[in-house]
């Protein structure tokens, strides 16, 4: 081959003529002959493939951004080139991405970001003083007084005492700062802690305790660290009640094969929008603490509560009222984050993770983990600490902050009542109370032709469901199955984040296809 090669350079352009030369022609003919004896190769097999790869990767599966996403994303691109469907616009219900959906950003939260991001504005007189105050507090404790420099791995130190603080004010109990890390939002946080929790192999495995329906993050985590998932059933026909004797049944089972270490609780919850009581919350301390499990708390719906008669508790300010038997003993790891709530930030990615009753050695090995990612994004950290350190009475931004504050979480439960209202105005279809988050999860009936015609696709029926919404209406939810559901119940999730008019014309497109759905398969 690196004759024929080189045949063919010189061929090109013969240097001289002598009795070893040869014409162009002939070089040329000499190295195709060359070529022609060296046989074929076939192409080099790669090193990863779906055989090779590692198969807890593989095993992973997101349902908010799955199939149904993708196939979102080509019909936008189809109505991009002029293709003609029923709809004009696809409308993306399946994530609670709020500024996407069009919830204004809080300004004062924005305006410490652009003093934080480019500090020439702290000369400005636009921006208020109590912003520029908390802008300086957060650079000068940024190296070189610029959010671009790496901080300590747990977190820009005055702001991990500014959760501590917010901490101390929402639950009357202590806060140390020295138990605050600042992380990638909650998912970092929630995937840290576990990987340090899962350990052993058979039946000591590591079991996670998580509710079904669960937000698709936890039994992804699970997969990537094969780790056993063990699922416990929030009760549907008590509002998604969490029943103690669900977990007593969970836990006794999974000891058949694998070691249940781990209980993970959402409230509010998600996708179901639940509000645990008080009552509630104090019976799974107890039987965390009797079962010797760790928690995991996910509260970033904690500013999200709609229902006139359910209240948040953390289950930082619940364990600690219960006594020190419990708040000595208790492992827990809480969850907050910038995404939620009233501030909708999801882009940023800030959020926090306070972890208690930590052996003094675990914590040394959570510093080193958190280290090896150098640190969460300090724009990130910035926000955080505009949500735990908000204006107060008596500062220049306090009166438009509450106002905007109080705006979005009312029209938040506004928009929770008329979707379930509106749901259970509908034949085939069933919605709790939204009483917290910001989804509704409605169950639908599916006919038993559509079950049959959803299973010749090698479909799920919800998937079938919301595959054919999504085709007919523009409109993308999540299927059930993605988030768990009982066996023979079929639900999905939708936000109730876009406009009050768009989600009225949502719900109204949801009603008429639902209808055309089940006299289609009756």
């Amino acid at each position: 081959m690196h004759r024929a090669a080189a045949l063919v350079r010189r061929g090109c352009c013969p240097r001289t003529r002598g009795p070893w030369s040869r014409s162009q022609g002939s070089a040329a003919a000499e190295a195709s002959a060359v070529l022609k004896v060296r046989p074929e190769r076939s192409p080099r097999e790669r090193i990863l493939t779906l055989e090779s790869m590692n198969p807890q990767v593989k095993a992973v599966e997101y349902a908010v951004r799955g199939p149904i996403v993708l196939k979102a994303g080509e019909i936008e691109m189809e109505l991009r080139r002029g293709i003609k469907k029923p709809f004009t616009e696809v409308i993306r219900a399946n994530i609670g991405d709020a500024h996407a959906m069009g919830q204004q950003p809080i300004t004062f939260l924005r305006q410490v970001m652009a003093l934080c991001t480019y500090p020439n504005l702290l000369d400005s007189p636009s921006f208020p003083e109590d912003a520029k105050k908390r802008a300086r507090r957060i650079l000068q404790a940024c190296g070189g007084n610029s959010l671009g420099s790496y901080s300590a791995s747990q977190g820009v130190n005055c702001i991990r005492e500014d959760v501590a603080a917010y901490v101390s004010r929402r639950d009357g109990v202590p806060a140390d700062p020295d138990n605050i890390y600042l992380t990638t939002g909650a998912s970092d946080g929630i995937t840290t802690i576990l990987k340090i929790l899962v350990s052993g192999r058979g039946k000591s495995r590591t079991g996670v305790m998580i509710p079904i329906p669960q937000y698709p993050l936890y039994s992804a985590v699970i997969s990537e660290l094969n780790a056993i998932q063990v699922n416990y059933y929030l009760d549907e026909d008590n509002c998604w009640a969490l029943n103690v004797n669900e977990l007593r049944r969970a836990v006794r089972e999974a000891k058949e094969h694998c070691d249940p270490k781990v209980l993970c609780i959402i409230n509010p919850g998600n996708p179901t929008g639940q509000v645990q009581s008080r009552k509630c919350i104090e019976d799974v301390i107890h039987f965390a603490w009797e079962e010797k499990l760790f928690l995991l708390a996910d509260e970033v719906y904690q500013d999200n509560v709609y229902s006139p008669d359910c209240k948040f508790h953390s289950f930082k300010k619940v364990l600690y009222e219960m006594g020190p038997e419990y708040s000595s003993n208790v492992e827990l790891a809480s969850f907050h984050s910038t995404s939620k709530g009233y501030m909708g930030e999801c882009g940023y990615r800030g959020g926090y993770m306070e972890v208690i009753n930590l052996h003094p050695e675990i914590k040394g090995q959570l510093v080193k983990l958190l280290s090896v990612r150098l640190c969460p994004p300090v724009s990130g950290q910035a926000a955080m600490d505009i949500v735990v350190n908000p204006p107060v009475p008596g500062e220049e931004s306090f009166e438009q902050f509450s106002r905007e504050k109080e705006s979005v979480l009312g029209n938040l439960a506004k928009k929770a009542k008329l979707t379930e209202d509106l749901f259970n105005q509908v034949p085939g279809i069933q919605c709790n109370p939204l009483q917290g988050a910001m989804y509704a999860f409605p169950r639908i009936f599916i006919p038993t032709k559509a079950v049959e015609t959803a299973q010749a696709h090698k479909m799920a029926p919800d998937m079938f469901y919301c595959m054919k919404l999504l085709e007919e209406t523009g409109i993308c939810v999540v299927p059930g199955s993605g988030f768990g559901q009982r066996e023979g119940t079929y639900h999905f999730r939708m936000t109730i984040l876009p406009p009050v008019e768009k989600l009225k014309t949502v719900l109204q497109k949801v009603k008429d296809f639902h209808i055309k759905f089940l006299e289609k398969y009756a």
